[in-house]
């Protein structure tokens, strides 16, 4: 892969006075809480959606903000293009967060506090990486655009999205079935996570665009059996059948499969390198990964965690039932032998049913789209090098493929080479480099105008 026709496309100059108020919009959003629990309980989604309507109203802009739910709104905006005849581009981020233990962490999780790390200065809080910055840098362009009368070459639909991390179904799987005037024209999606970069050596990064994702198998494990008292025989233990099931599911060692996305970033990492990093050994080329072996292992096979478990209520008690959870991704083209291999695990005495179950999916790496992409980052990094990758979690994504649109994770940041950048998503202390947040503005901006 060569990056010849990224040196040679000009884009537009990025705007100044975005980069400027990016990094406080970033900490005013951060601030905002909207953990996400699950189950409805949380904050919710209106705080933060009713702060995005009205820094765009500021501008003269007109955003719609609509209900998904108690407390679970969202923004949409649609800026017109100067070519309305081209199929419009989808920009969307969600506003939601998983929740944070402040016990846990270093500073306050939403007092969106500066303090030096690995020698720059970072925002810290829930939400800095996933993905109030990308919220905040959608914030900044969009914004600078309309200061500026700024209009992009189509039309660019914003959308800021509630529950994104419980499956977007309170969010973009809703709006999808019942606001389907929203997608009009679209064709192409650009969200998380992809843009950022990965050091291979000073005069070269990477930067990874996502062009697909695994799909998702949240499951719910029941066993059945006899109640009883603790101290008699029991040959119908709901929880020794449930944990003997959950003890083979984690226990699953799913065979190695390199989709076309996974295959193309080894070659290029490998052309970089020097290094033979063979995707059927997956210890040897991990190993030669650093950092980014984390977000990187997980796209070479189907994986399977127990991550929950429940049962009984009290200790000389034998219960009637008992309940797991796992966490099941599978890569494109292999579900079945994800839940083939599962069911197979169960055994006689254990079902399954799904908490949440979505798709995989896929697209090539190819295309003006692309091009642009990497055009604009190596308008601000001369080192850089667009390159394709599989995210193993699951984004928004996932509900506007269903519509037809082609989607892409772009949300550029330039990081550290020590910043252990996947710990972050969900992650204790997240933290986002103040640098990378001007930096993705400026790439965001001259990308969005262009495409």
């Amino acid at each position: 892969m060569t990056d010849t026709s990224a040196a040679a496309t000009v884009l537009p100059e990025p705007l100044p006075d975005a980069e400027a108020e990016v990094v406080d919009l970033c900490a005013e959003l951060i601030r905002i809480d909207s953990s996400n629990f699950g189950d409805g309980s949380g904050p919710g989604e209106a705080e933060a959606a009713a702060y995005v309507a009205e820094r765009l109203r500021e501008v003269g802009l007109d955003p719609e903000v609509f209900s998904c739910g108690p407390r679970r709104d969202g923004v949409v905006v649609r800026i017109p293009g100067r070519d309305r005849s081209r199929g419009a581009l989808l920009l969307h981020v969600h506003l939601d967060v998983v929740p944070a233990q402040a016990d846990d962490w270093t500073v306050p999780p939403f007092a969106a506090e500066t303090a030096e790390d690995l020698g720059v200065e970072m925002l810290w809080g829930r939400g800095a990486v996933d993905m109030k910055d990308m919220c905040a840098m959608t914030l900044a362009t969009v914004r600078s655009w309309a200061r500026g009368g700024v209009s992009p070459e189509r039309d660019v639909v914003v959308l800021f999205l509630p529950d994104e991390e419980a499956g977007g179904w309170v969010g973009s799987h809703q709006l999808v079935e019942h606001r389907r005037d929203i997608f009009e024209g679209v064709t192409e999606a650009v969200g998380e996570v992809g843009g950022f970069s990965m050091t291979v050596r000073d005069d070269l990064r990477l930067y990874l665009v996502q062009t697909a994702e695994k799909g998702i198998g949240w499951l719910r494990l029941k066993a059945a059996g006899r109640a009883g008292h603790g101290s008699m025989l029991n040959d119908d233990n709901a929880v020794t059948a449930l944990c003997e099931a959950v003890a083979r599911i984690g226990a699953i060692d799913y065979p190695v499969h390199v989709t076309p996305a996974v295959r193309d970033f080894l070659a290029v990492l490998s052309d970089a390198t020097g290094a033979q990093l063979d995707p059927d050994d997956i210890e040897g080329t991990l190993a030669k990964l650093g950092p980014m072996a984390r977000l990187v292992g997980a796209t070479l096979k189907n994986t399977v965690n127990p991550t929950m478990l429940s049962a009984g209520y009290k200790a000389n008690v034998i219960p009637g039932s008992a309940e797991a959870a796992v966490d099941m991704r599978f890569l494109p083209g292999y579900e079945e032998e994800a839940f083939a291999r599962i069911d197979e695990a169960l055994g006689d005495k254990v079902v399954r049913e799904f908490i949440n179950h979505d798709i995989a999916l896929e697209t090539t790496f190819d295309g003006p789209s692309i091009d642009l992409m990497a055009a604009a980052l190596k308008a601000e990094d001369e080192h850089a090098v667009a390159v394709p990758y599989m995210l193993s979690g699951g984004t928004d994504a996932k509900a506007f493929s269903t519509l037809g649109i082609r989607c892409y994770g772009f949300a550029p940041l330039q990081l550290p080479p020590a910043l252990d950048f996947g710990a972050l998503f969900h992650g204790v202390d997240e933290r986002v480099p103040v640098d990378a947040l001007r930096f993705g503005t400026r790439v965001l901006g001259r990308f969005l105008r262009a495409v």
